[in-house]
């Protein structure tokens, strides 16, 4: 035992005495229990919301660029009619995408018309097909110029409401003073399951909830969108987001079709000081279909004197990064959540708790109400903030695996 010479401060405490966060708790005493990524969320940065509505200001940096609608049929032709001219300015450079000619824009004539000047560079001008795409390859502009028209990005609101959780434990007091000859008291073991019935809730309000706000017997009532919602959501985030990162597979799935998926997630870069990363939540069939995917992909054989054979994938690798595997006790509750796997980067997902309401424990007893019982509750309220929707995806149908 070592002494402590002085005042005792909390610098002294011993490692994980001090009393923990609810999540960080089910992290250590239920780390393979039903809530795995509340349970992560006592690892990463929380947020604290000021009020019922959270949110928060969301900017996307642009690329500018147009797409022919007729087409160019000469080396001469200055006005372009293209489909929109959107976020274009004069002194932007572009080039061709199907021949390489370089253009300078001259002037924004309207919403569908742009004048230039041809051939910026050491590719001629030339006939352009219609619908090729005109990609922004910078500015340039002449000496003694007069100032550019300025540029800025509109930031984006996107907002959640907090969603208030409650789970209560009860027994009569009878039952409080009645010993049993196995395993806890019955305080304790209806304490435990209260917990986990409150992680649970929350777990699949992260994954499947959905906003809204109304009233209930009189009093105001509030959900909260979980990450599939917003991540199937694109009227949530700005338009360069053409396409949510949701995909349904056909009877089979091959690895050519997995990557195809997983692909977009590493479109949107979150954290630099990171390698490309996402965790897989997955549903029994869907590991199972994964792993399939990559036996059914590869050659291997087996030698005298194994004691164990098979093959059990823990996390997939593609050409732009990879994906942590996780299978996840919720999904395997029903056959379609069993087939779904949900990608989630970590660094753009946090919980918001409104103000101190960060899982609070209430107990009562035969004097709190003349009932001969004694129980407590767990009440939290928070939301999600997922600040890079596109950064993460979902999977559904994950049913057989096929080679290609």
């Amino acid at each position: 035992m070592t002494g402590v010479v002085g005042m005792f401060n909390t610098g002294q405490f011993t490692t994980d005495l001090q009393k923990k966060s609810f999540a960080a708790m089910i992290t250590r005493l239920m780390p393979n229990g039903a809530a795995p990524l509340f349970a992560l969320s006592s690892m990463l940065p929380s947020a604290t919301a000021v009020q019922t509505e959270h949110g928060f200001f969301s900017k996307t940096m642009l690329f500018p660029e147009l797409t022919l609608d007729a087409a160019v049929g000469d080396a001469t032709s200055q006005i372009f009619t293209v489909t929109d001219t959107s976020n274009m300015l004069p002194g932007m450079l572009l080039t061709a995408d199907e021949t390489g000619e370089n253009i300078l824009v001259n002037a924004v004539i309207s919403s569908i018309q742009v004048q230039v000047e041809r051939g910026v560079g050491s590719v001629a001008a030339g006939a352009i097909t219609n619908a090729t795409k005109l990609y922004q390859i910078g500015s340039a502009f002449e000496e003694g110029s007069l100032r550019p028209q300025a540029m800025g990005i509109k930031p984006v609101r996107i907002t959640n409401l907090t969603q208030i959780f409650r789970n209560t434990w009860a027994l009569t007091d009878s039952a409080r003073a009645t010993q049993v000859i196995a395993g806890e008291t019955n305080v304790a073991e209806n304490k435990q399951d209260c917990a986990a019935f409150h992680a649970a809730d929350i777990e699949k309000a992260i994954f499947f909830g959905q906003k809204s706000q109304g009233t209930r017997n009189g009093k105001p009532f509030r959900t909260m969108d979980g990450l599939i919602a917003v991540t199937g959501n694109i009227s949530y985030y700005p338009p360069s987001y053409s396409t949510p990162n949701v995909t349904t597979f056909g009877a089979t799935t091959t690895y050519t079709q997995l990557e195809a998926a997983l692909d977009p997630l590493f479109n949107q870069a979150t954290d630099p000081k990171v390698a490309n990363e996402r965790l897989l939540f997955v549903g029994g069939t869907a590991k199972r279909v994964i792993n399939n995917i990559g036996r059914l992909n590869a050659t291997y054989q087996m030698v005298d004197g194994q004691t164990s054979f098979g093959l059990q994938f823990s996390t997939i690798k593609i050409a732009r990064g990879q994906f942590r595997v996780i299978e996840h006790p919720l999904f395997n509750t029903n056959s379609s959540w069993s087939k779904m796997a949900v990608a989630v980067d970590l660094s753009t997902f946090r919980l918001a708790y409104l103000g101190d309401r960060k899982t609070k424990a209430e107990s009562f007893g035969p004097e709190d109400d003349g009932v001969d019982a004694n129980g407590g509750s767990l009440t939290t309220e928070l939301t999600t903030e997922i600040r890079n929707a596109p950064a993460n995806g979902i999977f559904y149908n994950l049913t057989a695996a096929a080679t290609g």
